[in-house]
Formats: C-alpha cells, sequence, structure tokens
C-alpha cells in the first residue's frame, strides 16, 4: 500500500509546472524610491542595481527587465508575467522620468511552417548518409563529372 501511495504522489508532483523567473526581481519599494529630478545613474545603481540593457543611441535610458514563465512538462515554455521599467536620464545623468510596461507589450510571434525553403535541389535520408562513397580523390563534389 505505501508503494503504491508513493507512486501516486510521485506521478501527481511530476505533472506539475515549472516556474521560472529570468532578470531583474521587482521590488515596489525600491522602484518607488527612484524619483525624478532628485536621482542620478549613480544613485539609481546603487538602489536598483545594474540595469538588463542600456541604451545605445539617443537619450540615455536605463532598462530593468523581468518575466516569469511557466512551464508544463512536455511543452513549451509561456511567458506568464512580464515587466520593463525604463529609467530616462538627461545629458548630465538625472533621472528624468521612468515608465513600466506590461504584458501588453509583449508581441506573440508565430512562425509559418517549420521547414525554411533554400534553392538548390532535394536530397533524401540515402542519398545524404551514402553520396560520398567513390568520390573522394575525384574532385568531383557528390560525385558529378566522374570518367
Amino acid at each position: 500500500m505505501g508503494t503504491a501511495l508513493a507512486g501516486v504522489t510521485l506521478a501527481i508532483s511530476g505533472c506539475s509546472s515549472i516556474t521560472n523567473h529570468r532578470g531583474y526581481i521587482d521590488d515596489e519599494t525600491l522602484i518607488a524610491a527612484v524619483q525624478p529630478g532628485l536621482d542620478n545613474q549613480q544613485s539609481v545603481r546603487g538602489t536598483l542595481g545594474q540595469p538588463t540593457l542600456v541604451s545605445q543611441f539617443g537619450q540615455p535610458v536605463w532598462y530593468y527587465i523581468s518575466s516569469r514563465t511557466e512551464q508544463s512538462p512536455f511543452r513549451q515554455p509561456k511567458i506568464e508575467d512580464h515587466n520593463v521599467l525604463a529609467v530616462y536620464f538627461d545629458e548630465a545623468g538625472n533621472v528624468v522620468s521612468t515608465n513600466r510596461t506590461g504584458m501588453e507589450q509583449v508581441a506573440r510571434i508565430s512562425p509559418d511552417g517549420d521547414e525554411t525553403p533554400t534553392l538548390g535541389r532535394e536530397r533524401g535520408f540515402l542519398e545524404d548518409l551514402f553520396g560520398n562513397i567513390g568520390t573522394v580523390g575525384t574532385g568531383a563534389p557528390g560525385g558529378q563529372g566522374r570518367p
């Protein structure tokens, strides 16, 4: 009886979802502490830590990105929560404003098919497997042009 109960418990626990957190861990108290006009890049780094991304062009912006995914057994991970905190700075390095976005900015992309079209001829499995037999040393790729 004990073995059956252990087997059922193991089967149920094996079907649970795996939660994974990626990126910056949001802390509402620390985020609220960043004040436009009062803070600068040094104080923001001390409060929030190193940003996930830094803008390379235009106005200086630091991005703190976090996401939480869940994955059921034998399935692809699914984004459950996604947040981006953008901290905008002026040229002197002082905080101008902050902006938070979430799941409303996530774009779901569905690829068109599972093959990439390529130019050239189609080769079968056996041709891929045995295609180079007899071509070593002839100088011709794929056995073409042999005497």
